[in-house]
């Protein structure tokens, strides 16, 4: 048996290990109410890992599980509010969101696009709530490179019941955006709505413009242009002479962290 003097030793060095830990914790939790950066390290990194190992499944599939038991089949909004719920009452996630949203569908009504183009799938949100505002014969193209993802998609989009308006292309954007016109006999897109990765903004732009797929009129809409932020994206569409640009302040998606939308509308 070990002596008391070395058990008392290794009990302090123990609860100061955990005084420790419970500290940094402490502090971590007061940066997350103060940082989005630190928000979404919590969210994105720490708790959602530890999640995933504890419940052996993604995110994604406890997104798509909560909708499918607690929302009503064939009902988009009833979709769209459920996901909101568990987004932010149980885990946060990449959605353009509840809030930002209604910027979302205000641009979609404006525009009443008859081709749409969507680059960032992800859950099948954004694909949900685009296309239930669409107006009978026209359609989304919605473009997601993450094949999880893209198979989650398809069951949230054919579960709200509008998976006759929407089309999901699984890919990188730089390889499906030039086969738009010839291989998906897209003439040209009324909308398009920008949520992927935020360097692939500005080159995606340039390559709608490059592929003949924007006319005069088109409209572009930007998520997340201020957190995580796409500076170069914003630099390059309001400095170019083709573009005529809106700002919509808002905050990240189920979050007080300030962010934007930026539309554009091309000029020819």
């Amino acid at each position: 048996m070990r002596p008391l003097h070395e058990m008392l030793e290794s009990s302090s060095v123990l609860l100061f290990i955990v005084f420790i830990l419970l500290f940094v914790l402490l502090v971590f939790v007061v940066l997350i109410r103060k940082n989005g950066t630190a928000a979404l390290i919590w969210n994105e990194i720490i708790r959602e890992k530890i999640t995933n190992f504890i419940m052996n499944q993604t995110k994604e599939q406890r997104i798509l599980n909560f909708v499918l038991q607690n929302a009503v089949r064939g009902d988009p909004c009833s979709v769209l509010d459920t996901i909101d719920k568990y987004c932010s009452q149980k885990e946060w996630a990449m959605n353009v969101g509840d809030e930002k949203g209604l910027i979302l569908d205000k641009t979609v009504e404006e525009v009443n696009p008859s081709v749409a183009l969507e680059l960032g799938t992800y859950c099948g949100y954004s694909a949900v709530r685009i296309a239930r505002l669409l107006k009978a014969g026209a359609y989304l193209l919605t473009v997601e490179f993450n094949p999880e993802f893209a198979a989650i998609a398809k069951q949230m989009i054919e579960f709200a019941g509008v998976q006759d308006k929407v089309k999901l292309l699984e890919g990188p954007s730089e390889e499906i955006i030039p086969q738009l016109k010839k291989k998906y006999e897209v003439d040209t897109l009324d909308f398009v709505f920008l949520d992927h990765w935020k360097d692939r903004y500005t080159p995606d732009t340039i390559l709608l413009q490059e592929c003949n797929l924007l006319r005069k009129g088109s409209v572009l809409l930007a998520d997340n242009i201020i957190f995580p932020g796409a500076p170069e994206f914003l630099n390059y569409i309001r400095n170019n002479p083709h573009f005529q640009c809106t700002n919509y302040p808002s905050h990240l998606e189920y979050m007080k962290v300030g962010d934007a939308m930026e539309k554009a509308v091309f000029l020819g």
